[in-house]
């Protein structure tokens, strides 16, 4: 989904989007419904010094006024130290039914979700794992990352990218 230029398709920003500078990218440059890219970024997650995820296979999902979301192929996933949640679930419409992880050693603590059975074009989703960086110590190479606001949506804010971002009180109708 990216122009001539390297960006993604450019879309109507609204007048209180921040201008991205060098080197940035808007998140109101992001499409609705999401494209999805592989990065080749090295990405790692982990749960005090606790390394759960370290890849540089992960895929960015990108949607307007969201920073991009990482997913994980569960490979490169420590699935010694994680459970699956089996009574929780969502319904993202665009990539299908969400099931939701939690650390072996906190079983009720929500940290990630993966698609089973991810829609079209989602496929290449299937089975890996977006993490909360609220809820862990999340990098992109050596940017720890900054959660988007809230506790909905996993956003990884890192210094490329412009907002400002959806999630905090006031921007739901985004």
């Amino acid at each position: 989904m990216r122009g001539k230029n390297g960006r993604l398709e450019e879309h109507n920003a609204p007048p209180f989007a921040e201008v991205p500078k060098q080197g940035q990218v808007s998140v109101w440059d992001f499409p609705r419904p999401p494209a999805m890219e592989q990065t080749g970024l090295p990405i790692s997650v982990y749960q005090r010094n606790l390394c759960l995820a370290k890849t540089d296979k992960g895929y960015a999902v990108m949607e307007t006024a969201s920073p991009p979301t990482y997913y994980i192929p569960p490979s490169d996933v420590n699935q010694k130290l994680l459970v699956r949640m089996p009574k929780k679930q969502s319904l993202c419409e665009w990539k299908g039914k969400a099931q939701y992880w939690a650390l072996a050693a906190e079983p009720e603590k929500v940290i990630a979700w993966s698609y089973a059975h991810p829609f079209p074009p989602f496929e290449k989703l299937q089975g890996s794992l977006a993490f909360y960086p609220q809820k862990l110590d999340c990098f992109l190479g050596d940017e720890k990352v900054r959660p988007q606001p809230g506790q909905f949506y996993a956003g990884w804010i890192t210094d490329n990218v412009a907002g400002p971002f959806k999630g905090a009180p006031g921007t739901e109708h985004w």
